[in-house]
């Protein structure tokens, strides 16, 4: 793996100091997102959805404002609803919680039932009015992925698919490996796309394919840098809950970032519903 020192930090050092702390997290991941039982109060939708929003030290206040902004817009943009309302369930449920460090997370938005215009544009104004809560903490792509494996099984919607949606602009630089995190989720059913941004690593749609993504369908969409990250992100959700429909035509993407098939054996390669891009360039 790949690590950029610039961007060393101290939760790597805490990582290094505490293994039992950072191993006890990853535990607890992966007893919370198989409850026995399950929640039979659970409300059936098509997507159970985690949103991961990077707010690691590289990204300015400029640049999580854009990523916000562009995450409230794809919510308030008529595609998505229509696609949304092309679902068996007509409904997907949606969360958002922002990430640094191995065990830096703060929810900002509780979990949504999104299902007409009203809900839609309700979590798009929550996700628009909410500030940024962590400002430090290294790059851990990896709890990212432990604590929305939390957040999916503790949620009161029951997801036919369950995704997580890590937009980020760095490689995994503190925490546990980010291929054994991505692997156990795989492994319980959960997807992972991505958005990488390549303003400061012009790489990262390779690392994200081969480290990051994961789980049958998985893709992602490179971002060239802030300024077109609503573009990309309202194409990745239509994306991710079109492909929520049994039987939902893919193709491969023919992005000369995403043409090399992933080397992992536990996900399908990167693709694409047809009814958003045929051709997708990195935006």
């Amino acid at each position: 793996m790949r690590v950029i020192s610039r961007r060393l930090s101290t939760g790597l050092c805490l990582a290094a100091l505490f293994p039992a702390v950072f191993a006890g997290c990853a535990a607890s991941a992966q007893n919370q997102a198989t409850p026995p039982g399950g929640n039979p109060a659970q409300t059936n939708v098509s997507v159970a959805l985690v949103l991961a929003v990077d707010c690691s030290y590289s990204v300015s206040n400029d640049r999580f404002e854009l990523q916000k902004r562009g995450y409230a817009a794809a919510f308030r943009n008529p595609q998505v609803l229509n696609v949304i309302r092309s679902l068996g369930t007509q409904s997907i449920a949606a969360t958002m919680f922002q990430w640094t460090g191995p065990l830096l997370h703060v929810a900002v938005a509780d979990w949504t039932l999104i299902k007409d215009a009203a809900s839609a544009d309700a979590f798009a104004d929550t996700l628009a009015a909410a500030p940024r809560q962590l400002f430090r903490g290294g790059t851990s792509i990896s709890g990212a992925i432990d604590y929305a494996r939390v957040l999916l099984a503790q949620s009161p919607y029951k997801g036919a698919r369950r995704i997580i949606d890590i937009s980020g602009d760095g490689s995994n630089n503190s925490g546990r490996l980010v291929t054994i995190a991505r692997d156990e989720a795989v492994a319980d059913g959960i997807g992972i796309n991505g958005l990488p941004i390549l303003t400061l690593e012009p790489d990262l749609d390779a690392y994200y394919r081969d480290n990051v993504i994961g789980g049958p369908g998985a893709f992602m969409i490179p971002v060239a840098n802030y300024d077109n990250f609503a573009d990309a992100i309202l194409k990745k959700l239509i994306n991710e809950i079109a492909a929520a429909e049994p039987g939902a035509d893919q193709i491969f993407v023919s992005t000369a970032s995403q043409t090399r098939r992933s080397l992992r054996r536990d996900s399908a390669p990167s693709a694409v519903s047809k009814s958003v891009i045929a051709n997708s360039a990195t935006w």
